[in-house]
């Protein structure tokens, strides 16, 4: 079994994208499971086969503890790692090829408490992987592009875990402004060129400052557009999931 948790801002698609990557693997023959890591979904494009819903309940925490909805969601995202021993026996029941992970859609709830990382690494001891989702809409433009890769690489320093980076959303833009999107994530050069012709002043610096920062680092971000309604860019992912998980053999049989 392969554990992919999905993180990105709130709208990058991160629901959707685990209802369409799950049918499209199911399409290939392998065996996927999706664990609903948010305790505050209302409504979701699939019918998780784990979900931290039925151990959590965000209105009981808000009437309980006379909290509001953010301190409930908060309050619940800590009370979830308690429950991890129960999810894992979840998880060793259907024994997956593929666990799909959808975390909250306030990806802070995850990606910057103590709980996130705990659960990360207690739930399973199997290979794990983040695929990131940069919302391609939001990253159009070179400021929110910079900000993007500055929370993923937040992200990364949080969870130490493999990363792969999807442009989600693609089937919104033009195939232009994609292009562009993924030469800035695979050409520095041209980012920074984008970002000396379409910002100014404190923008300009702080963004060519942070990217900058970024890439000394070593950190890469390069970007594969896929599309959970079309999907588009599936089989470039489905590669680049088995590269990091088997070196580039099939990681089910």
């Amino acid at each position: 079994m392969n554990v992919a948790f999905v993180i990105g801002t709130a709208g990058s698609g991160k629901s959707l994208f685990c209802a369409s990557f799950a049918e499209w693997l199911k399409i290939g023959k392998q065996e996927v499971a999706v664990l609903n890591m948010d305790p505050g979904a209302f409504k979701l494009p699939y019918s998780p086969d784990i979900d931290v819903r039925d151990y959590v309940n965000v209105e009981e925490l808000m009437e309980k503890y006379e909290l509001g909805p953010n301190g409930a969601l908060i309050v619940a995202a800590d009370l979830i790692a308690d429950q991890i021993e129960t999810i894992n026996r979840e998880v060793e029941e259907l024994a997956p090829d593929v666990l799909l992970v959808d975390t909250p859609g306030q990806m802070e709830l995850f990606a910057f408490r103590a709980s996130g990382p705990f659960i990360a690494a207690e739930l399973s001891k199997q290979p794990k992987t983040i695929i990131y989702l940069f919302d391609s809409v939001f990253s159009l433009n070179p400021l929110n592009y910079v900000a993007n890769l500055f929370l993923s690489a937040a992200v990364y320093n949080r969870f130490l875990i493999p990363q792969v980076h999807v442009l989600s959303k693609s089937d919104l833009l033009e195939q232009k402004d994609l292009d562009s999107i993924v030469d800035w994530s695979a050409k520095p050069d041209v980012l920074e060129e984008a970002i000396e012709e379409k910002l100014s002043g404190t923008r300009r610096l702080l963004s060519r400052n942070m990217m900058r920062a970024i890439y000394q680092l070593g950190l890469r971000f390069l970007l594969i557009p896929v599309s959970a309604k079309t999907n588009e860019g599936m089989l470039n992912l489905n590669a680049a999931l088995e590269r990091i998980f088997a070196g580039g053999d099939k990681y089910t049989y």
